[in-house]
């Protein structure tokens, strides 16, 4: 696949501006065929001025940035085309290319080649693809920790000390027959492996907190018929997204729309009220508002002024283990004087005025339970990496319980080798990947990267 040379197209066509990457050993040769200067002998990191021509015409006006191997994205000689965004133009760039040598990247080759030709290793890999999809702040800063290769670091220390296990446990085992030597003292093993098995449970479990922040924080909205749900989804949306009506039993299917807050999104899910009725399509709707809660890892639970106190306790033990804020809604039309809080603590706000809409947005960040994130940290984002981890954790008990029970240094040894493999699956090194392990992750890259 190394000994082709690839062109793709970079940035989205119909701009004001394009870029066409180019990868390969020959990509400067076969540029100078269609650009007015020969590139075949330029210098590394240079920008040329000129032309893209086909026969006498002259295309388009570009400059072609010059990268030469192994000090680019891919480690190959490549160059990138700016040229206007015009989709006519870019096409036929692209065909001009491909007649005098190159083909079409697949989705995600450029940086296939950067992995196979040692630029990344693949936890870095799959960061590319986390940080051009990132839409807050929370995922560009996780994406960009582990493209920076802090993940990768972590992993690098684990297996050094797995590593210094494993040569204790067979230094053991070449001893063995010395019964007045001790070259591994169990319970010093024992402290190692289970601070490498605390290490790995923590990446692990770190993904549930990578998956809500990747796709959303899921938060349902959730009350009796006419409480005020839709407009609360409206008011937080900034824009009519639900139908609002005094008659009961309007929404009668889940509605789905995120938001940002202080950099994280949140997936809020308007329901359909809940009450008895006869109402078949309703009653479909209602079932569907106990699913969302099922899903859901907040709830906003909204009463009014007349709501009872035993409803309230019916309606939260619905959501029993699940963070639940309870706001009291239409404080614009309540009577103060003869009001009585069924439940504390309340919020009290109104969705039609926006009175207390800040203090429940701050109420939904603290309750999302999010880590103050820095460079530094890690969050497991990638089923692939969290399947693994989940792997290396169940090698690691096997590991623990071996040295606990006195088991044979030997039989040991083997599953520490296990949890080596599998902490080296998530980065590549040392592993030959299959095409279909390869296909899996680049798959879903975009082309031009």
């Amino acid at each position: 696949m190394n000994s082709e040379t690839i062109c793709a197209l970079a940035t989205a066509p119909g701009g004001a501006l394009g870029i066409i990457r180019v990868s390969g050993s020959q990509s400067l040769e076969i540029l100078s065929r269609v650009f007015t200067k020969d590139l075949s002998k330029a210098q590394p990191n240079t920008i040329h001025y000129g032309h893209i021509k086909a026969d006498k015409e002259v295309v388009d006006e570009v400059l072609v940035s010059v990268f030469r191997a192994p000090h680019s994205y891919t480690g190959e000689d490549s160059a990138e085309i700016s040229c206007h965004g015009s989709r006519y133009i870019l096409n036929k760039v692209l065909e001009l290319l491909i007649q005098h040598g190159c083909r079409m990247a697949n989705p995600g080759e450029f940086t296939q080649r950067a992995f196979l030709n040692g630029k990344m290793d693949l936890s870095q890999a799959e960061a590319v693809a986390d940080l051009i999809a990132s839409s807050n702040k929370a995922t560009h800063q996780i994406a960009l920790s582990q493209l920076r290769g802090n993940f990768s670091s972590e992993l690098a220390r684990l297996r050094e000390k797995l590593l210094r296990l494993t040569s204790l446990l067979e230094l053991e085992l070449d001893f063995s027959d010395h019964e007045d030597l001790e070259f591994a003292d169990r319970s010093e093993l024992l402290a190692i492996a289970e601070d490498i098995d605390a290490r790995v449970s923590r990446l692990a479990y770190s993904f549930e907190t990578g998956q809500a922040l990747k796709q959303g924080i899921p938060v349902a909205i959730v009350g009796k018929t006419n409480v005020g749900k839709s407009t609360l989804l409206n008011r937080l949306l900034h824009e009519e997204r639900a139908i609002v009506s005094d008659i009961h039993g309007t929404t009668r299917d889940t509605i789905e729309d995120t938001i940002d807050i202080n950099g994280v999104t949140f997936r809020f899910i308007d329901t359909a009220g809940i009450r008895q009725t006869n109402d078949t399509i309703e009653q479909i709707g209602i079932e569907r508002t106990y699913a969302a809660i099922e899903k859901a890892r907040i709830i906003i639970w909204m009463i009014e002024e007349n709501t009872k106190l035993e409803d309230i306790q019916d309606l939260l033990q619905q959501a029993k283990g699940k963070e639940t804020i309870v706001v009291c809604n239409k404080v614009d039309k309540m009577n103060s004087d003869t009001f009585v809080p069924p439940i504390t603590p309340l919020l009290y706000i109104s969705a039609k005025t926006g009175f207390n809409i800040d203090q429940l947005e701050a109420k939904l960040f603290e309750a999302a339970k999010i880590p103050e994130l820095s460079d530094h940290d890690i969050i497991v984002t990638s089923a692939r990496q969290y399947d693994t981890l989940l792997r290396a954790h169940q090698n690691l008990d096997r590991v623990l319980s071996g040295l606990q029970t006195g088991l044979s240094g030997d039989l040991i040894s083997e599953d520490l080798r296990l949890v080596l493999d599998d902490l080296a699956d998530i980065t590549g090194e040392g592993r030959i990947m299959t095409n279909e392990v390869l296909g899996n992750i680049f798959s879903h890259f975009c082309v031009g990267k």
